[in-house]
């Protein structure tokens, strides 16, 4: 009896996944959408301790992590392959100390400036050591950025802003000192570190208020942001830069396509780049011509997620359909039915795979050429870290006090996390330059119901042939996948694994067999 239940169970498992029960994508190579410029984090406040203090062999092995293209004896990756590196210019409220009213000192920042006008580039010599050891390891673009002037050009002597003022944080009569001084930098690490800033991003999420003790930033208007990105330009071509500016950063993703809020800082795409705008920005030199925003608050209910990003590009096609769009930064922040939200780490699929949602639905519906993360490190007990610091006192802290953590500014134990592999399903394949090709699931599922079933985003190497298909599979079962129209339906191919027990897993898979693991984040690449 038992012998007829296993030749039983061996049939049942042949049917179905025979061709007749594969689930078919449909691929058309030669239809293609946008070029991919870059996957990436930023370095903020974490790495100003790890990158100076902690003992060389951790920090090496954290930008292996991070930046490394490279594969064990196995073939399997040992890091991400990030191409993109944020290095985050500080306002100063780490000089301040306490003065500063930012409570936590792991988000205090340095500056390179003084009041007195002098230069200290001795400073950053924890972020300097992680651009010099992502350059090191093949990161192809840098981006410069910052979230407030220096402590000693704004309006109220700090590096937030002041309570119930949604204007820009700089004196009236530091707008081009403010200039000088980010080019400065950029052209400091150009001529003498040998680090090429390909952007320059000059403000970080204006609509905020930026007005309590937990960190940098500064609000500002959409005339005030078009006044300092003038006089920002100017003083980059002054000097020659080959440095872009990025424009944006905003908020949330609404904030591009209408009116919102009562800051006057909305409806981006058309204030900036409608060129019958007062406010037209697209013609300035050294502007990357693209519209930047984060995908925080716009992530849930599913059916949310996807209406934004129609949205945006409706917008996007009706005012300027040569507009490029870039999500620069996200991590979780609403609370929600499948990882609660942000608070409470989560170093397992959930999370992992509700990112990769946003990134897909970012890449495939807002058509976004760059995609970045927030914060590559993180000492807390919430989810905003490709790789978590411990101090084996706990799973990270739950708030900003700032005694909180000492020691693991100088040494601590690295953690990873599935959200780090199941980026690097995106960021160590899909490659600057790639483009995305047609790729659709041929069933009866709208676009809610196959972002809890199954979801596919391919790309194409122009010079090469290869193809690259990322497979996210939210269900409880493994799913038989067949190509059709690829070009490519049958031979051997390479498909690396990020679930619960694998972390990028190399295997070698027969096309005509081709299984998507349940619960997985899996990349599939064809090589011509």
């Amino acid at each position: 009896m038992k012998a007829i239940l296993v030749i039983f169970s061996m049939l049942l498992s042949a049917q179905l996944f025979s061709q007749n029960n594969r689930i078919t994508v449909q691929v058309n190579p030669e239809k293609t959408y946008q070029s991919i410029q870059n996957f990436g984090a930023s370095d903020s406040w974490r790495c100003q301790f790890v990158g100076e203090n902690w003992p060389v062999a951790k920090r090496e092995k954290i930008a292996d992590l991070l930046f490394s293209l490279d594969t064990d004896e196995s073939g399997n990756p040992i890091g991400i392959g990030l191409s993109n590196w944020r290095f985050y210019i500080g306002a100063g409220s780490m000089e301040q100390g306490d003065a500063s009213d930012i409570v936590n000192v792991w988000r205090r920042s340095e500056c390179f400036l003084d009041a007195d006008g002098n230069y200290d580039w001795t400073k950053y010599k924890g972020q300097r050591w992680f651009l010099q050891a992502a350059k090191k390891r093949g990161v192809p673009e840098f981006t410069a950025y910052t979230i407030s002037p220096p402590v000693f050009y704004t309006k109220n002597g700090l590096a937030h802003a002041t309570k119930g003022d949604l204007g820009f944080n700089l004196k009236e009569d530091k707008y081009e000192a403010y200039s000088k001084f980010l080019v400065d930098v950029v052209e400091h690490f150009e001529k003498n570190e040998n680090i090429h800033f390909a952007y320059l991003s000059p403000f970080n999420e204006p609509q905020w208020a930026w007005d309590a003790s937990n960190q940098e930033g500064t609000p500002a208007t959409n005339k005030e942001l078009y006044k300092y990105t003038k006089i920002l330009s100017k003083e980059l071509s002054s000097r020659g830069s080959e440095t872009k500016m990025i424009f944006g950063e905003a908020g949330d993703v609404e904030y591009l396509y209408k009116e919102k809020g009562n800051n006057s800082n909305g409806d981006q795409i058309n204030v900036f780049f409608n060129p019958e705008s007062e406010m037209y920005i697209g013609d300035l030199k050294n502007l990357e011509y693209a519209i930047t925003s984060h995908s925080y608050f716009t992530t849930w209910p599913i059916k949310a997620q996807i209406e934004y990003r129609q949205k945006m590009v409706e917008r996007l096609e009706e005012i300027n359909p040569e507009l490029d769009f870039w999500q620069t930064e996200f991590c979780i922040l609403e609370k929600n039915d499948e990882t609660t939200g942000g608070w409470g780490r989560d170093t397992g699929m959930p999370t992992a795979l509700y990112v990769a949602r946003v990134i897909h639905s970012d890449l495939t519906i807002a058509n976004a050429r760059s995609w970045d993360w927030w914060t590559a490190l993180s000492q807390f007990n919430y989810k905003d870290g490709l790789v978590h610091l411990d101090d084996g006192k706990g799973p990270g802290v739950n708030n900003d006090t700032s005694q909180l953590n000492y020691d693991l500014r100088f040494d601590g134990e690295i953690t990873e996390t599935k959200l780090l592999w199941a980026m690097g399903n995106y960021s160590r394949f899909v490659r600057p330059d790639m483009v995305r090709i047609d790729a659709k699931i041929d069933n009866d599922l709208s676009l809610v119901e196959q972002a809890t079933d199954l979801q596919v985003a391919a790309f194409k190497d122009l010079s090469s042939g290869k193809q690259v298909y990322v497979f996210m599979n939210y269900t409880e079962d493994d799913k038989p996948v067949n190509l059709a129209g690829s070009g490519n339906n049958n031979g051997n191919a390479a498909l690396y694994i990020t679930d619960e027990t694998r972390d990028l897993e190399k295997s070698t898979v027969q096309l005509e067999e081709l299984v998507i693991p349940k619960r997985s984040v899996s990349t599939l690449v064809i090589e011509k």
